[in-house]
């Protein structure tokens, strides 16, 4: 395989992880608006609806934002592994960091540090489970 020809393989791969954090970041957003209507619809109470939407879609919003660092890494390591690309990885890594970091404190209302670790989906799977309890009630 020529040297360009990995470089597009390479290039089509980071692409396709851009695509399928968008199409979870999208599928998320619908999912978190059927499952908080429908909690709306159970419960009657506003309050549980917007908790669960808030949950569930900060939850597709951490998965989607996991996906796109790996798509990033993809990207600059394997296609042009050089110093400056390494920074500009850095940065946006840095940067959703702080994202995934303030979406996790928004969603759970606890520091990371105090609480077991928890991903997007775990996160999704809680939101579901919490509003199941409620409407059973």
């Amino acid at each position: 395989m020529s040297e360009s020809t990995y470089t597009e393989v390479m290039l089509n791969v980071a692409r396709g992880f851009e695509i399928v954090a968008t199409v979870v970041i999208a599928v998320g957003l619908i999912w978190a608006t059927y499952f908080s209507l429908r909690t709306l619809a159970r419960t009657k109470k506003g309050a549980t609806a917007y908790q669960a939407m808030r949950q569930t879609f900060g939850g597709a919003l951490l998965l989607g934002l996991e996906i796109l660092v790996a798509g990033d890494l993809i990207r600059t390591v394997a296609v042009e592994p050089n110093l400056d690309n390494v920074l500009v990885l850095g940065v946006i890594v840095l940067i959703r960091t702080l994202l995934s970091f303030s979406i996790e404190v928004e969603i759970d209302g606890v520091l990371p540090w105090r609480k077991a670790f928890v991903s997007g989906a775990t996160v999704m799977s809680k939101a579901k489970r919490d509003a199941d309890s409620v409407e059973s009630a």
